[in-house]
């Protein structure tokens, strides 16, 4: 309320006008929830969303970082939920039963995983955040605070600062924790775990600094850092607000790391994300296509399709405008890893079976929805042994392999006594992304096939589940072993198409641990290698003289173009690429078709 003016006569009988302070008088609100907003999103600078964090409680916590809040990204223009991150809320601040000020209580079991606002809420905070963009044209940062369902404005300010251009990496690990993507790019480095203040000292130039989370004591360490990792805190705490301004990567609310990363260990920070990798990742830092030759490669057609390979759920969002024609390779690994992270043994053996079919399902349909009717063929789970045995309760499933690479994996794993209910979680989870919410465009992939008599088995279990190969539900397998060259028509006989793993299929065909350091620098790892290719020819003409498709989905085709080139001459029907080599992927794929005299067919 501004100062009011009255009138009043000086001794001169000249009339001035004085001002008055104004008393404002509220009404105390007993907040039950209370957080941020922001109408664009402060991590990518996207202007088409909103971004609500919210937690139980006072805002008090979530404002400033002690709490890890819940996270909803909202389209700006239709209110639609697009994205949701739900954190486990322990505790929260209210005022205490005397008035005498803030205590801080356990919020209820019930309601500590569920959602901390309803629909009817998020939709109250959508309006609220176009109508103050709207009133001071600029993008706002504003607070909220509900009591009984009603929606009270705290405060709202300009955003000061604006994110900078978001870039992808394309990351084949699976990450080892994983937060919110708070500050984009990239940072190796060897971890310093800091408790308190007294640690901050250790803290050297090109650190990932990992801490429960950041005060404005740490500004001066954490610009040395090359990376920065919290335990707590959303988008909206003092580690990504400062991280950001200063250019650091930064992963925020990953609950464990100090716990899980260990002093010394060197690990990739990508704030954009919100991963962590052990040890210095390989990535592809996508080139960006101009608008034109997107739009240029959306018009051309070619027989041979080409599909993107994904992992992430949520970054087919970032991809929508790139013209593939399906995702011809999905991993789950990803869901299991981050959005589960508990063996599926354990989960069973807990009685929480639903969890895991719930979250991969919601994690598949993510991106069967976006991009429908196309289709999104979703490899089954290709874990190694001592992978599953990094998450959590796997220890008391997993033996120790010698050679995991080429060890119990796969389909052998999958009608193994001991693991056959875990696979089943799998399947009810494709089949619940069909018929219950309605996504036929959902295909599966059986990785690492190496016998006809274990394929008869995998495929009767998809079926005794209800899943039965027909117009809109096809079965792919993956060809890695050269087993299946030799025999690509028999083989073709129990699916609907096969899809090659260059990377599987040169190091058994070579006899190469992909994962040797000293045989890759010395150059003896190549899917060019003709012996390869020779190999994949084989395949090829197996599987088309059994009237099935050929795709491949492995690394290859999106780091040499000369080997897409050879694919294409051979007829293969599908090339799966890296997102960010899927528009010249295409050209090329017109231009060699061009130039064979190719017909342009569209098939499945």
């Amino acid at each position: 309320m501004r100062g009011s003016r009255s009138r009043s006569l000086t001794c001169g009988g000249r009339r001035r006008y004085s001002r008055r302070s104004a008393v404002v008088v509220q009404r105390q609100v007993a907040s039950q929830k209370a957080g941020v907003g922001f109408t664009l999103h402060p991590l990518t600078g996207d202007k088409e969303v909103i971004v609500i964090e919210g937690g139980y409680g006072q805002g008090e916590d979530v404002v400033s970082g002690r709490a890890t809040p819940d996270t909803f990204v909202i389209d700006k223009k239709s209110g639609k939920l697009i994205e949701t991150r739900i954190t486990r809320k322990t505790s929260m601040k209210t005022t205490s039963r005397s008035g005498s000020g803030l205590v801080t209580v356990r919020v209820p079991k019930s309601l500590r995983e569920k959602p901390v606002l309803t629909e009817d809420e998020l939709r109250k905070l959508w309006r609220l955040g176009r109508a103050l963009e709207e009133h001071y044209k600029y993008p706002q940062d504003f607070e909220w605070t509900i009591e009984r369902g009603e929606v009270f404005l705290v405060q709202t300010r300009a955003v000061t600062f604006l994110a900078k251009e978001r870039v992808e990496h394309v990351v084949e690990e699976s990450p080892i924790a994983k937060g919110l993507g708070a500050s984009p790019g990239l940072g190796t480095g060897p971890v310093k775990i800091v408790l308190g203040m007294k640690d901050l000292g250790r803290v050297s130039k090109g650190d990932i600094l990992v801490t429960k989370m950041t005060t404005p004591d740490f500004v001066p360490s954490m610009v040395k850092t090359a990376g920065i990792i919290t335990d707590e805190g959303g988008m909206t705490s003092h580690a990504a607000i400062v991280s950001r301004e200063l250019g650091v990567p930064c992963v925020v609310g990953t609950s464990d790391a100090t716990k899980l990363l260990k002093e010394g260990m060197v690990v990739t920070v990508d704030g954009s994300s919100g991963n962590v990798f052990k040890g210095r990742v390989t990535v592809v830092t996508p080139s960006k296509s101009t608008a034109e030759e997107v739009e240029e490669a959306r018009n051309l057609i070619t027989k041979t399709k080409v599909y993107m390979n994904l992992g992430v759920p949520e970054k087919i969002r970032d991809y929508a405008n790139i013209p593939f024609d399906g995702i011809g390779l999905m991993r789950i690994e990803f869901i299991i890893a981050s959005y589960i992270g508990e063996h599926p043994l354990y989960l069973i053996e807990t009685g929480r079976e639903k969890v895991f079919v719930d979250r991969l399902a919601q994690g598949i349909a993510t991106v069967a929805r976006e991009i429908d009717p196309r289709p999104v063929v979703v490899r089954f789970s290709d874990f190694k042994s001592n992978e599953y045995k990094e998450l959590k309760g796997g220890e008391k499933y997993e033996e120790t392999e010698s050679n995991p690479m080429i060890g119990w994996r796969g389909v052998s794993r999958y009608i193994a006594p001991e693991y056959l209910q875990a696979f089943k979680m799998e399947v009810r989870a494709i089949k619940k992304v069909r018929e219950e919410m309605g996504l036929t465009n959902v295909w599966v992939m059986l990785p690492f096939v190496r016998t006809l008599w274990e394929v008869e088995r995998c495929v009767g279990v998809i079926e005794d589940e209800g899943l039965r190969r027909g117009d809109t539900f096809k079965v792919w397998l993956m060809a890695e072993v050269p087993s299946m060259v030799f025999l690509a028509d028999e083989f073709s006989r129990l699916c609907d198409g096969l899809s090659i793993g260059s990377n599987d299929l040169t190091q058994l065909t070579l006899g190469i641990d992909r994962d040797s350091g000293r045989l890759g620098r010395l150059g003896y790892f190549d899917e060019r290698d003709e012996a390869v290719k020779r190999a994949i020819k084989l395949l090829i003409d197996g599987a088309h003289g059994a009237g099935r498709t050929v795709s491949i989905c492995g690394q290859a085709p999106s780091v040499y173009p000369d080997l897409a080139e050879y694919l294409v001459s051979l007829g293969i029907d599908s090339i799966s690429v890296n997102p960010d080599t899927v528009v010249k992927t295409k050209k090329l794929v017109n231009q060699v078709e061009s130039r064979l005299g190719r017909t342009a067919v569209q098939r499945l």
